[in-house]
């Protein structure tokens, strides 16, 4: 069952991903053939993909972990023995949850401060913009649990036919 939700989330997320990077890059192509072609852009075109890459940046930070693409600094996992390399793994995954939980909470206070905000070419409020911060925040820490044992075991990421840790990294 675990596993279930596991892999629906890991499709979800990165389907998500696959529409916000086409969304971006059809309407930063749109506007460069536009301002080209005719001399006139689309008003709201940097603003929107902007908002999309954040969004992407946000939604995509957890899948990263998952396969360990973020910058990471083990060489002391590997001076120390392996008890100690599980119980500093142990102590790296801790302190990671409690910074995702912490950023949740702070996000969602400034989303809630944001929202009267408005967007100055869409005229959407930016409480729309930021949610991207709580929501990926809660995806990076649902990606630390899932991986979380593996990773404190034995120091590994899930391993994909699809992504490793450098294709992970350059997403």
């Amino acid at each position: 069952m675990l596993n279930r939700i596991e892999r629906a989330l890991v499709a979800a997320n990165r389907w998500l991903l696959i529409v916000l990077l086409l969304a971006m890059a059809c309407i930063v192509f749109t506007n460069v053939v536009l301002r080209y072609t005719t001399g006139d852009s689309i008003v709201w075109a940097e603003e929107v993909a902007r908002h999309l890459m954040i969004w992407g940046t946000f939604l995509g930070a957890g899948l990263v972990l998952r396969f360990g693409g973020h910058v990471a600094i083990d060489n002391l996992h590997q001076a120390v023995g392996a008890a100690r390399a599980r119980w500093l793994r142990g102590l790296i995954v801790a302190g990671i949850g409690v910074f995702c939980l912490a950023m949740t909470w702070f996000s969602i206070q400034y989303v809630w401060a944001t929202r009267f905000q408005t967007t100055p070419a869409t005229d959407i409020p930016f409480a729309y913009v930021y949610a991207a911060m709580p929501a990926g925040f809660v995806l990076l820490f649902a990606h630390l649990l899932f991986i979380a044992r593996g990773y404190i075991r034995d120091g590994r990421y899930v391993e994909s036919d699809e992504m490793d840790a450098e294709s992970a990294a350059s997403l």
